[in-house]
């Protein structure tokens, strides 16, 4: 079966209430605090949720329990004065505590935005398997690069706020691994938790018909070899339509090793392949929609959306 189109949760407008959840490592304080301000100064109207400065007693790389994490989330989603959810970064957890949220709860409540990316792409599979709603793959309210990057929050404004004005990606690093033209829904994100997630419960079956958007950090290039022939070997790239690369931060050298990998293990797919598309782990990290209908264009280093990010 082909990767189909998502539901699409609608935009957001100036007033509008967005909590800020913790679903994977801990968060500085100060760190929350300034994320937050960068959105109030966008005439949001952010809170945080309960849970979200715990740090787990035992594994200090976790936000609090395993438990608080879900209900948090859950909490945030079900509640209807709450029109988005972003999370605050990113680090470790997101497996963990994902099958303990109420996703007959959270499909209730109705579609809103979902914003996050690196160990959320856990998060975003859920979302789009669980309750078929597309989400984005976005900066974090929290994180470094969010905080510190005005290019990453322009593109996350614009698309919450004006998604026709980002109907096209691309980025002056843009460049073509395998040329061609493809059409297909858009999914992806970190690709060590798309392999972490095969075989677990409610995963995707593979990415047939879609356009995969993949990108990594702190992955020597023998990890990433594994990775990626782990997902070959299951077949959960079998048919897929075409590939955008983002960025491989620490990740080995890239002109020298990274690249020339990427290319062993992707160009015998035969399938259009486009390197530094601008998201990810990286300066000016372009926010990306996934679930939605878009045309990978390898010769034109761009990937168009056929409709925009939010109704």
């Amino acid at each position: 079966m082909n990767v189909a189109p998502l539901t699409r949760p609608a935009r957001l407008r100036p007033g509008a209430r967005v909590a800020v959840v913790a679903p994977s490592g801990p968060v500085p304080g100060d760190r929350l605090q300034e994320g937050l301000d960068i959105l109030r100064d966008w005439g949001l109207d952010p809170v945080a949720g309960r849970h979200t400065l715990d740090v787990h007693p035992e594994f200090g790389y976790l936000a609090g329990a395993d438990e608080a994490r879900a209900r948090d989330l859950e909490e945030a989603w079900c509640d209807p004065s709450v029109d988005a959810v972003i999370c605050a970064r990113g680090g470790y957890g997101a497996q963990r505590m994902v099958d303990l949220v109420d996703w007959a709860a959270m499909r209730a409540a109705g579609p809103k935005v979902f914003v996050g990316y690196s160990d959320i792409t856990a998060l975003h599979e859920a979302f789009a398997v669980r309750l078929g709603l597309a989400t984005l793959h976005g900066p974090m309210a929290a994180a470094v690069s969010f905080l510190n990057d005005a290019r990453t929050q322009e593109s996350l404004r614009a698309t919450l706020f004006e998604p026709e004005s980002v109907m096209t990606l691309t980025a002056r690093t843009a460049g073509v691994l395998v040329p061609g033209r493809a059409r297909g829904v858009t999914l992806g994100g970190c690709v060590s938790l798309l392999a972490a997630g095969l075989g677990a419960p409610h995963a995707r079956a593979g990415a047939r018909g879609g356009l995969l958007l993949v990108e990594d950090i702190g992955e020597e290039a023998y990890r990433l070899d594994r990775i990626l022939t782990q997902l070959l070997r299951s077949g959960w790239l079998d048919g897929v339509a075409g590939v955008a690369l983002g960025s491989w931060e620490d990740c080995g050298p890239y002109e020298q090793e990274v690249r020339t990998l990427l290319r062993d293990r992707l160009a015998p797919l035969g399938v259009p392949v486009v390197e530094e598309l601008g998201f990810g782990h990286r300066a000016g990290a372009l926010t990306v929609p996934l679930g939605v209908p878009a045309v990978l264009d390898a010769d034109a280093r761009a990937l168009t959306l056929e409709v925009p990010a939010l109704r």
